[in-house]
């Protein structure tokens, strides 16, 4: 049995014609896989989902609880056979409850890796490296220039700041799903034990990671907050927030932004951000390179992203590769995982 009739590139994504099943669907299917809760992947309106438990639950989060006309949880680790193909979901490391999805037929496994990182992360479970014959890859930093560093020396380089400008705000970009808890945990980890103001579109899902046993300490609502208490705090919002009016009620701001694309200075001078933290959950470089050749895969599939340097790289080392050109995969939604907050109270969730 070849790859190709296991899974095939679609219009609609990656599909398991074996499986009747697809893996994150840029469109309406009757049975989709599910990697993760980042919009671009995880989209309302499939006929079934099938997907980590809290992938179910961030889904039902964003959209509602009929997103979907039918779900079934799967746990890491576990096996479900559709049809024709055996599927299992293993730990991606990317957010709370991503997942890699493998599939396999006739003694072939592809593994389907949806977004990943392989360092260290406090709120998700870490990447689990699954050997395979063909490995999916996406390729966001698939550039060698892109080489993440220390998130920790990151959030040293802000509490340095905050130290340095104790009567500034300090007010952070980050990503609904994902970073933003993440780069609360990590300034936790730092020794930072002040309140940490939230944004209200980070509410509802930082509340959910609370809920999952994150101790993240104290959070407070900017909502109602004073000027007066927030000079010197630390806030955190969509990246979108750091040029609206809402920003305006911060004392003085050094406004920073926590991503991989960070690390080019001009798309930081282009955003306005004073204090860029190179902190991301996507692999770099060296990180996607280290896993390909981990997973002993012949063949590399690459999904979305710098997808030319990732294939001339696989091909060098003497591989299959090919990118598989799926629209409709990219960087985050800026407000990811968040129903509520804005539009309850008022504050802009969109640019």
């Amino acid at each position: 049995m070849r790859p190709q009739d296991i899974l095939i590139p679609t219009p609609a994504g990656v599909c398991c014609k074996l499986g009747s099943f697809h893996i994150d669907p840029t469109r309406v299917v009757d049975r989709a896989l599910i990697t993760h809760g980042h919009s671009d992947h995880a989209r309302a309106g499939h006929g079934a989902v099938l997907a980590t438990p809290e992938t179910l639950d961030l889904m039902r989060l964003r959209y509602g609880d009929n997103f979907a006309g039918a779900t079934q949880a799967i746990c890491y680790g576990e096996s479900v056979q559709l049809d024709g193909a055996r599927v299992t979901f293993h730990p991606a490391g990317h957010v709370l409850g991503s997942a890699q999805i493998a599939v396999e037929a006739n003694g072939l496994r592809i593994v389907a890796s949806g977004d990943y990182k392989n360092v260290a992360d406090p709120t998700c479970a870490p990447f689990e490296l699954v050997r395979c014959d063909v490995f999916i890859t996406e390729a966001t930093f698939g550039l060698p220039v892109f080489r993440h560093g220390d998130p920790d020396g990151e959030i040293a380089k802000l509490l340095h700041s905050v130290a340095l400008f104790p009567e500034r705000a300090h007010l952070i970009g980050a990503y609904s799903l994902g970073k933003a808890q993440r780069v609360i945990a990590l300034i936790r980890q730092a020794g930072y034990d002040k309140p940490i103001y939230l944004h209200g579109a980070l509410e509802t899902t930082t509340r959910y990671y609370e809920s999952r046993g994150l101790g993240l300490g104290e959070l407070r609502s900017v909502r109602g907050a004073g000027k007066a208490e927030l000079a010197g705090a630390i806030a955190l919002c969509p990246p979108s927030a750091l040029k609206e009016l809402w920003s305006r009620r911060f004392p003085d701001p050094v406004t920073s932004f926590a991503s991989g694309w960070m690390r080019v200075r001009a798309r930081a001078r282009q955003r306005g951000v004073e204090l860029p933290l190179v902190v991301s959950d996507h692999a770099d470089w060296d990180g996607l390179t280290a896993t390909i050749a981990a997973t002993g895969a012949a063949e590399v599939w690459v999904t979305h992203g710098q997808e030319d340097a990732l294939v001339h790289w696989s091909v060098t080392r003497g591989l299959q590769a090919r990118p598989l050109d799926i629209v409709g995969y990219g960087d985050e939604d800026e407000t990811d995982g968040t129903i509520a907050g804005p539009a309850a109270h008022g504050e802009a969730e969109t640019e």
